[in-house]
């Protein structure tokens, strides 16, 4: 448990999140692309594959993160400050996604005017209603999930590719920016969390959106071995 969160709820919360966390690592495993990466059958196909499905959720995520500022009211003013401060350091991070597509062989124009996939869609349409909501605290659950991919999980998956590709990093930058900065970007979660949840309510949506989230970043993955890149 995190010596950052110090209130009873938000240590309450933190303790749901880790569990949905939890869960959420157990779907990532049955995905079979990254089954592929764990067990080193690996292509490079399949790593333009994921960097080109990936980019429809990195692209949208600035449009929720700003939206749900918006949606915060004056008793929230601080929140609002810190949400938009998120979106101004990530909103253009899809640059760097695309520059390792190319760096992998792929041709900007594809990744630039690829489709969302059925996960992809999903996803961004939950995201984009749960934001326009009042006062949304529960997109903490969001940010948790994404957030923790990039902590967790991109250093590794950096790792992995790389070695099954041949590579020397010049192609998983992307990746690598957040497995080194989103650590800063969960201690501003922790501390949102002592800051906006107050009691069960607060707490159940948290969770709630964490869930929702979890599944359908999964089901976006799971759907790069079903849908054209």
């Amino acid at each position: 448990m995190s010596d950052k969160v110090t209130t009873s709820e938000g240590q309450a919360c933190l303790q749901g999140l880790m569990r949905v966390w939890f869960d959420f690592e157990r779907q990532l495993g049955r995905v079979p692309i990254l089954q592929r990466l764990e067990r080193d059958r690996f292509t490079e196909e399949d790593y333009r594959r994921l960097l080109c499905h990936l980019r429809q959720q990195v692209i949208e995520g600035a449009r929720w993160i700003t939206r749900g500022a918006s949606s915060f009211e004056r008793d929230f003013a601080d929140v609002r400050s810190m949400v938009i401060e998120h979106a101004r350091e990530e909103h253009r991070d899809y640059e760097m996604l695309e520059a390792d597509y190319v760096a992998a062989g792929g041709e900007r124009e594809t990744i630039v005017h690829a489709e969302r996939n059925a996960g992809s869609e999903a996803l961004h349409a939950f995201m984009m209603h749960r934001a326009s909501q009042p006062n949304p605290v529960d997109l903490i659950g969001a940010m948790w999930i994404i957030e923790g991919l990039g902590h967790k999980m991109a250093d590794d998956w950096a790792r992995r590719i790389d070695a099954a590709l041949g590579g020397d990093g010049g192609a998983t930058r992307f990746m690598r920016y957040h497995g080194a900065n989103d650590d800063a970007h969960l201690d501003k979660l922790y501390a949102l969390l002592d800051r906006v949840c107050r009691g069960e309510a607060e707490r159940r949506a948290i969770l709630r959106t964490a869930r929702v989230v979890a599944r359908l970043y999964a089901l976006q993955l799971e759907e790069i071995d079903h849908e054209p890149a």
